[in-house]
């Protein structure tokens, strides 16, 4: 059989227009056939699977997107992208930039990105593209006729629909793909023609960024100008003169927990009581506008915000009319709640900052922006304000990401599908079903068999790995993920595999030792490591604020002494470096997996609940088990993408990426490929240069910013004296042609000469 799509699938460079693409046949998977073309937008829509079906078909049932519109809703989604990013290609073609309809600023920034000689890392092209179909809207297709009010209709329509009071636009780009870069290039963009051009309506220079949690918040923050990190610099975003328009932006960068009102004054509940009597309840939430103030501050007095939503998934309203799912029970069903309860804050504060200050548009940028379970439309449905898509296989092609393989047989006789395809089927009502407070009798080391074996299972392919990657100099080790379905199953599994003590009746205690040598927390002698190999994170922990442990703190004085350090030099407040949390060391080691000399980097396994579906942007990732119910593809893309980010960003000699791959079990992804062991591009060697503090403190040097040069002209007088030598003679050869005759093929000719 033909394998070259599994020995071979990069076929573009990720800076380069995709020219080429796998052909899939009707299953979604490849005929081995290169097709020398962009591949077109295609949606695989996950619908629910029947209730009554033969063992044999027991798999999700998938639906090439054209089922995406009903009766009730008629959005030819699909064809719009496709047409969009059409005229979008077309305009991009054109070469003279007087020709674009653009400022000369936005034509400025595009020359830019498209042809800058980068020192460091590079904007893809389909970041690239996904900010120039926002320009393309915002300032061409006001211009071009009824070429562009085709889109801005279909658009309007899509949000007077879904979001009457609000005008967004969402872009969809693959896990990896860098969304944060794209948000960075657009505030970029809108801010230089602000501070250029302030009497233009369309442009602005304030914008709140909505993230769905803190983690995902503070890595934000490199969208700030001030920031030490700050995209704009260190990525050279924005030409070098330009720079400084950027100092003029407001960004106020929020997770969208922040939009609840505030309780005022904190009463128990007989002082409300007893303050209320028998009047009316009382009403001690802080107003609309005193919310605003608090998260916004910097805001205030500025009109037009732009939103940018990150992962905009979340943020919905449900919709009016839409059908309860009846089918939902248990804890599908509380999750199906939760996530409209957030949807609903999310969108519910936008709506009230769009009433207090105005926001001119929201841009959504998510790998997944589709309508949750619950919403009230059939799940999977697309945003209709979608404009821009970079697929998950788009990716792949051009090697942005990682090759996701799952499970495609087993030795298992007469199974259809392979067990480890779809783990959760085979042990749910085995697991626990209640919270960790609730579970402690649990013994870990009576897991279900089938999840004892293929945690081992994948665990000898991490071994693999992880020696590969040693062999080869790589200096953090690869991390295994696992994602569970609720606090007491991560418990559970997070002391197989890391060791626990055991309670004896006696009140003495004996150690387990974890069952998977390489992530143990624990020596032979039964001692805690110093540092820990397995990481347990799950909200549980991060809401009651559970010390890390004393060694492993001591052991990273030096790295958390780093990081207070970055807290002091980015909002120069130094009582809030020192009163640095528990959680927030958690939170920075979380975000530091994989990054060496950081709080992060011995870590090898971590086991979470969902919260790590999606902001979690670790690039060692190389191994995935799912321990929990999967009903979508959307959800098992969520997942899979924490695995999705790439190791090395090294071109090989065919200015290509090297093929990486993220192994999975347990989550029933529709993708597949060998189970072949990938080696790791051996990094570069790199020369880390430090200041050393404090003793040379003395000896730092500061550039200044040159903003303008002063020209002095001498004190004497410059005198001319003309002569004979001083004369030039104009002549033909030196000027051009004085007189030149114009003749077509027939008709009469002309005379161009200089007289006039």
């Amino acid at each position: 059989m033909d394998n070259r799509f599994f020995e071979r699938p990069i076929l573009n460079s990720p800076y380069d227009y995709p020219k080429r693409h796998w052909e899939l046949d009707d299953q979604g998977q490849p005929t081995q056939q290169i097709l020398e073309a962009r591949r077109p937008a295609q949606f695989i829509t996950p619908i629910p699977k029947p209730r009554k079906r033969r063992a044999a078909q027991q798999e999700l049932l998938l639906d090439e997107g054209e089922g995406i519109s009903s009766e009730k809703q008629q959005y030819a989604t699909t064809s719009t992208i496709n047409d969009l990013r059409f005229q979008v290609e077309k305009w991009r073609s054109i070469p003279n930039p007087n020709d674009w309809h653009i400022t000369p600023e936005t034509a400025r920034i595009l020359q830019h990105w498209r042809s800058h000689q980068f020192g460091g890392i590079r904007p893809f092209f389909c970041q690239i593209e996904a900010v120039e179909t926002a320009i393309w809207l915002t300032e061409v297709a006001p211009k071009v006729g009824k070429t562009g009010e085709r889109f801005l209709v279909h658009l309007a329509n899509g949000n007077r629909d879904a979001n009457p009071d609000l005008m967004r636009l969402a872009l969809k780009l693959a896990t990896g793909a860098g969304k944060t870069t794209v948000m960075a290039m657009i505030i970029a963009w809108q801010t230089i023609n602000a501070v250029r051009r302030p009497g233009s309506g369309k442009f602005t220079r304030g914008f709140l960024v909505v993230s769905p949690g803190l983690t995902i918040r503070d890595r934000l923050r490199v969208l700030q100008p001030n920031d030490p990190d700050s995209y704009y610099a260190s990525r050279e975003l924005v030409p070098g003169d330009m720079l400084a328009d950027l100092d003029r932006a407001k960004i106020v960068i929020t997770n969208y927990h922040a939009f609840k009102l505030r309780e005022r004054v904190e009463l128990s509940k007989g002082g409300r009581s007893l303050l209320q009597g028998r009047g009316e309840e009382l009403n001690t939430l802080e107003t609309e506008g005193q919310m605003v103030q608090r998260v916004m501050p910097d805001l205030m007095g500025l009109k037009n915000i732009l939103a940018i939503n990150d992962e905009a998934h979340h943020c919905y309203r449900e919709k009016p009319d839409g059908e309860e799912d009846t089918d939902l029970k248990g804890e599908d069903r509380q999750e199906a709640e939760k996530n409209n309860e957030a949807a609903r804050l999310w969108i519910s504060g936008l709506e009230i900052v769009n009433r207090k200050l105005g926001i001119t548009r929201v841009i959504d940028l998510s790998a997944t922006p589709f309508f949750l379970r619950g919403s009230g439309y059939a799940e999977g449905t697309l945003f209709p304000w979608t404009m821009s898509d970079f697929s998950l296989m788009d990716a792949i092609e051009c090697g942005i990401v990682k090759l996701p393989r799952v499970p495609v047989a087993d030795n298992i006789p007469g199974g259809d599908v392979p067990k480890f395809r779809n783990l959760w089927e085979h042990i749910r009502k085995r697991m626990p079903k209640k919270g960790r407070g609730k579970a402690e009798n649990l013994d870990p080391l009576s897991l279900p068999v089938e999840l004892q074996t293929a945690l081992e299972a994948l665990y000898g392919h991490y071994e693999k790995t992880y020696k590969l990657w040693i062999d080869a100099g790589v200096r953090v080790p690869p991390c295994f993920i696992i994602v569970c379905n609720n606090t007491s199953a991560s418990k559970l599994v997070y002391d197989f595999v890391s060791g626990f003590n055991r309670k004896n009746e006696d009140g003495s205690t004996i150690l387990e030792n974890g069952r998977l040598a390489l992530f143990r927390n624990f020596d032979e002698h039964g001692n805690q490591l110093a540092r820990p190999n397995t990481l347990l994170i799950d909200s549980e922990q991060l809401e009651s604020g559970e010390a890390l442990d004393d060694n492993f703190r001591a052991m990273a004085s030096d790295e958390i002494d780093r990081f207070r350090r970055e807290i002091i030099e980015r909002t120069g407040d130094r009582q809030q470096a020192e009163g640095l949390t528990d959680q927030d060391l958690l939170r920075e080691v979380m975000n530091t997996v994989g990054k060496v000399e950081r709080l992060g980097e011995s870590i090898r396994c971590v086991v979470s609940v969902s919260m790590l579906t999606e902001g979690w942007d670790a690039n060692t990732v190389t191994h995935v088990l799912g321990v929990r119910a999967f009903g979508t593809q959307l959800l098992c893309e969520q997942v899979i993408g924490r695995a999705l980010r790439r190791q090395s960003y090294d071109l090989n000699e065919e200015n290509l990426f090297n093929v990486e791959y993220a192994d999975v079990l347990g989550i029933p992804f529709d993708f597949t490929a060998k189970p072949v062991i990938a080696p790791p591009q051996p990094p570069r060697e790199t020369i880390q240069v430090k200041a050393v503090r404090p003793e040379r403190d003395s000896l730092e040097i500061r550039f200044p910013r040159v903003s303008g040069y002063r020209v002095e002209l001498p004190a004497e007088r410059l005198t001319a004296e003309f002569n004979a030598d001083s004369v030039l003679q104009l002549t033909p050869e030196i000027v051009g042609p004085s007189v030149t005759k114009n003749e077509g093929i027939i008709g009469e000719g002309v005379e161009l000469t200089l007289e006039h």
